[in-house]
């Protein structure tokens, strides 16, 4: 979806962001870095290149509808929406102090970290086939010892860094393409740190949504139907966990199978009881409020978000401490009973051949 392998970093610039609960500041450099081939191929790395695992994307909103007045695509806009002459290295580092500014401004939770912010502007990306121009902001918090050998006369010298950036993970980061203004640019977003901080991320500082496609709506199903399954289907059925892993294991096998959900075929084909369909498209509904997504009857099947969300599905059942079964499939080869001797549970497994 997103390949970075032809694309130049053409301006860059580096702030430090403070916590403004814990009285942190900014600090805002005066010029924007110089990258030899070097750096520049090390920025790619460490920038760009953890951008190509990622699936989801985003457009930027507003509550008010009024796009402008979320200050990030404000900021962005006049570069990825205005003519190429306007996109000089000066005025681009007055944007990227902008945008560092108005993040210290969202940093006021006391558990999250000050760190470097750069904000690059990129040429050349591949996004869905087309080639496109970004601008890029990153933040990195955590810092590494590293140590240096070096070779002396009389053998090894060994130095150390004790602050240094590992170029291998990026905590935080956004890359917005030049896409459609209209509908808040397209948004690839990285947030390796908590759960808190990832929402003060995405919905304080940049104020994203998922964008309504393929991927999002196959997420959308199987999230709905993951919980359905695990939360909701007890209260009306009395089912064991080998049941309820069925029911999980039957709904992946639908989507692998097919290229196109279709709302009907997969409540008669996966779930199957007239009663258990109703509890469903209920819970549904309420997913659907709760949390402002939409789901449609019929979209083509994300393998991407299939292969994703599979990691998710429980398909083990965990005995004490001794025993994991795990079910893939032949709900009927798997029995469960009580020995009143032993005063104990007890599955029992029908199967052809072992290995």
């Amino acid at each position: 979806m997103f390949f970075p392998q032809d694309a130049i970093i053409k301006h860059i610039s580096v702030h430090r962001v403070g916590n403004k609960a814990n009285d942190e500041f900014y600090v805002l450099s005066e010029t924007p870095l110089t990258l030899n081939e070097k750096l520049e191929d090390l920025f790619s790395k460490y920038l760009l290149v953890p951008f190509m695992k990622t699936n989801e994307v985003y457009n930027f909103y507003h509550l008010s509808c009024e796009l402008n007045l979320n200050e990030v695509f404000n900021f962005v806009n006049r570069f990825l929406d205005g003519p190429e002459e306007i996109c000089n290295e000066p005025e681009f580092h007055e944007l990227s102090k902008n945008i560092a500014k108005h993040l210290y401004e969202c940093t006021d939770h006391p558990k999250l970290k000050g760190g470097e912010l750069y904000v690059a502007y990129i040429e050349g990306v591949q996004f869905e086939g087309e080639i496109r121009n970004a601008i890029g902001v990153f933040k990195s918090e955590n810092k590494q010892s590293f140590l240096k050998v070096s070779p002396v006369v009389d053998g090894f010298s060994v130095d150390f860094e004790s602050e240094a950036i590992n170029i291998d993970k990026l905590d935080k980061g956004v890359i917005i393409l030049d896409t459609d203004s209209c509908k808040g640019y397209d948004v690839l977003v990285i947030d390796g740190t908590s759960i808190s901080e990832s929402i003060i991320w995405k919905d304080d500082f940049l104020k994203v949504v998922a964008r309504n496609d393929s991927y999002q709506q196959t997420s959308n199903v199987l999230k709905v139907y993951k919980n359905f399954v695990v939360d909701k289907i007890d209260e009306v059925f009395d089912l064991e966990t080998a049941d309820k892993i069925d029911l999980l294991n039957r709904s992946m096998h639908y989507f692998k199978n097919k290229e196109t959900f279709d709302s009907t075929e997969f409540e008669e084909e996966v779930i199957q009881s007239d009663k258990a369909i109703e509890l469903f498209q209920e819970y549904k509904k309420e997913f659907v409020e709760d949390f402002e997504v939409s789901i449609d009857e019929s979209f083509p099947i994300s393998n991407s978000a299939v292969k994703k969300m599979q990691t998710t599905y429980k398909s083990v059942i965990k005995l004490d401490k001794n025993f994991l079964i795990q079910v893939n499939g032949k709900r009927e080869y798997l029995e469960k009973g009580y020995d009143e001797v032993k005063d104990m549970n007890y599955y029992k497994l029908y199967y052809d051949n072992e290995s």
